[in-house]
């Protein structure tokens, strides 16, 4: 919500430096409407073209992001410095960058979703076909962030900003373009995301609450939770802290860990072998992911916050 309200608002202030500002809160609520009506779209399958497009659009803005930055080389006084000033805000930055790049990585909490939305047969399993995905789409992955990560601090040194794309003004045509891009893909990426939840609390309410299954009940479940997303990124328009945040409290736990408890529960390996070592150092690594990465992003949300006025 934040990302592709703050993208849509770069986009006015590209094309039209002289116009009237408007406010941050209207453009998440603008982005938000169209999720009110792409959040009824039934399943994985009826999203294909969605997540298509989104994966093209991500490698199209993070390559206008990078090649752009360093067309426009170093910006004079640039600082490589820490962006804290104390080795306190050092060490919370820190916490905060882990929620990041757990967050850039996360996404096994779908994958199962996807898988089973894949024909299975004994002949031909579903797990070949979803492990080629996996590695292409980590592949994609790492082609869109290293660049941008290397060549955004290259040129702006720690003032860049939480989204690059933030950071650059010319040429305004290529830059609306990218930010038009970035709306596109966060659509798609929020609907990936959101499906998952849709179904768990579709689930819950049909059989714990015992609600008859219906259109009504899809509607208003799924509605809620736009608007309630929406709200919450009128109130904490903070992209960095809020990545980081979630990085660590809600992806760390179904991408780094959870999965290997999972593992180990099942299929019991020898003590110390190989596979019991590995999956051990995830668990380790992904509860201190967990426990570090919101104490470090909500001390940067508290800092910004301090500043900001709240629905501006």
């Amino acid at each position: 919500m934040v990302t592709g309200g703050k993208s849509l608002k770069k986009v006015h202030n590209v094309l039209c430096p002289s116009c009237k500002d408007i406010k941050t809160s209207y453009w998440i609520m603008i982005f938000a409407s169209s999720h009110f009506v792409l959040s009824h779209l039934p399943n994985f399958n009826s999203m294909s073209g969605i997540s298509l497009a989104a994966a093209i659009m991500s490698l199209s803005y993070s390559t206008i992001a990078w090649a752009t930055a360093l067309n426009k080389g170093v910006v004079p006084n640039v600082d490589y410095s820490y962006k804290a000033t104390t080795k306190a805000g050092t060490v919370f930055n820190f916490f905060s960058g882990l929620g990041d790049i757990a967050f850039a990585y996360a996404g096994h909490n779908v994958v199962l979703e996807i898988q089973a939305t894949i024909p299975s047969t004994p002949e031909k399993p579903s797990k070949g076909p979803m492990w080629k995905g996996v590695v292409v789409a980590y592949i994609v992955v790492a082609l869109c962030y290293f660049p941008v990560a290397i060549v955004g601090f290259y040129v702006y040194g720690n003032s860049v900003e939480d989204n690059i794309l933030i950071s650059l003004e010319k040429p305004a045509w290529l830059i609306a373009a990218a930010n038009l891009f970035v709306v596109v893909h966060v659509i798609g990426s929020y609907q990936v995301f959101a499906m998952g939840v849709f179904d768990m609390l579709e689930t819950f309410l049909v059989l714990k609450m015992k609600f008859r299954p219906s259109f009504l009940l899809r509607f208003v479940t799924r509605t809620t939770y736009v608007a309630i997303t929406m709200f919450i990124g009128i109130a904490i328009p903070f992209f960095g802290g809020l990545l980081g945040f979630f990085g660590g409290f809600a992806f760390a736990p179904t991408t780094y860990f959870l999965p290997c408890i999972m593992w180990l529960a099942i299929y019991k390996p020898k003590t110390f072998s190989l596979s019991w070592c590995t999956n051990w150092f995830c668990i380790i690594v992904g509860v201190t992911l967990m426990l570090l990465a919101p104490i470090g992003a909500l001390r940067g949300i508290i800092l910004q916050a301090k500043t900001y006025k709240f629905f501006s």
